[in-house]
This record gives structure tokens, C-alpha cells and sequence, in this order.
């Protein structure tokens, strides 16, 4: 199974709302994720009628807990390094957007009795940063690894990158969009991104 395919795999922790850090990612995860699955069971019908209402969904949660800036800067790396708050906003927002496009509807496909088991947190930088490991239990299948990578922001924790069977999401997009960024300008790549003339892959 590609890594990116599981992008629902991913997005089942998305349902986390920012919390205080007297909760830990891992709990974060343990207790949010199986909800999200079953939302998505649950609202299937309504969301495969009309997927405006689950792009919302997806959307909603992501504003929640996923540190888009902080991770687009990761991801693009020293391209990013003169770029200014605005311009890494609007580049997260549209590779959030694209590949929502592309794989979104993935999430409807979701086994009901897909589980989320945490295995295990490692405090990361003096427990600024936080790795929580985890499985996708599958009926019949092997057992997909998906660790989370998490940083402190003030009293909360929010996400950051995500790791599916050792390849992470944020190294993965640095690559691509290093190449792409040799050649194009930054508003250039997110402009491409923003209409859909420019698909990454993974």
C-alpha cells in the first residue's frame, strides 16, 4: 500500500482538536482517532452525495491540529527561507487543497473495523517534540505502521509530519518540491498547485 493512499490513515488523528499539554500526543491520538473513523462511517452516504461536505469535514479538522506552516516550511526547506508568513500560508493551503483533491475521497473507503493502536511516545529535543507510534489494524491484513510526529506550540500540541511504514510525508514533499522549486518561483509552484496543473506524488 503506497504511503499516500493512506492518507486517511493520516487524517484519522486529525480529529484531535489543539488540547492542553496536560494530554499527551499519544492519548491524543489513542482517544480521537477510532471517532474519526467512525464519523466518517456514519456521515459515508451523505459525504459520497456531496463531497463539498467532506472536503469541509477534512478541512475542519485539519485547521484543528495540523501545524500547516510550520510544515510547509519544512517542507520546502531553504526555498522557504525568504519567504515571507504569507506566502507559507498560501503554499500549505494549496498542497492541502491538491492533495485533498487527489485523495480525499479515499476516506469513504475505510473498512468500519479499521483500528488505531498507539504503541508508544518518544520525547523528542527535550520534550519539545513528540513521536507517537502507532498501527492501523486492517481485518485480514498485516498491520500498517503510522508514527506522528508532534510539537509543543504554547499549551498545545500540534501536528507536524506524518510517517507511513518509515516514509515521512514532510522528506517525501521536500524532494519533489525541490526540484520543482529550482526551476519556478514559489508563487509560481503555488499557483500550479491552487488550479491543479501540478500533482505531487508519493
Amino acid at each position: 500500500m503506497k504511503p499516500i493512499a493512506l492518507l486517511a490513515a493520516a487524517l484519522l488523528a486529525l480529529g484531535v482538536a489543539s488540547v492542553s499539554a496536560a494530554t499527551t500526543p499519544g492519548e491524543i491520538v489513542a482517544q480521537r482517532s477510532n471517532q474519526v473513523i467512525d464519523t466518517l462511517v456514519q456521515r459515508r452516504d451523505e459525504f459520497r452525495q456531496d463531497q463539498g461536505q467532506l472536503f469541509a469535514f477534512i478541512r475542519s479538522e485539519l485547521r484543528e491540529v495540523f501545524d500547516r506552516e510550520y510544515s510547509a516550511r519544512l517542507v520546502l526547506a531553504r526555498h522557504g527561507r525568504d519567504a515571507d508568513p504569507e506566502q507559507i500560508s498560501a503554499f500549505a493551503e494549496a498542497l492541502a487543497d491538491n492533495l485533498m483533491r487527489r485523495y480525499g475521497t479515499a476516506l469513504l473507503d475505510f473498512d468500519p473495523d479499521v483500528k488505531v493502536k498507539v504503541t508508544g511516545e518518544t520525547p523528542l529535543r527535550d520534550g519539545a517534540l513528540m513521536r507517537v507510534a502507532s498501527e492501523i489494524q486492517r481485518r485480514g491484513a498485516s498491520a500498517v505502521p503510522v508514527d506522528y510526529m508532534f510539537r509543543r506550540v504554547g499549551e498545545d500540541w500540534l501536528m507536524f509530519d506524518v510517517i507511513v511504514e518509515g516514509v515521512s510525508y514532510v522528506q517525501t514533499y521536500r524532494s519533489q518540491f525541490d526540484e520543482l522549486l529550482r526551476r519556478q518561483s514559489l508563487e509560481q509552484v503555488t499557483a500550479r498547485l491552487r488550479e491543479g496543473s501540478l500533482d505531487v506524488d508519493a
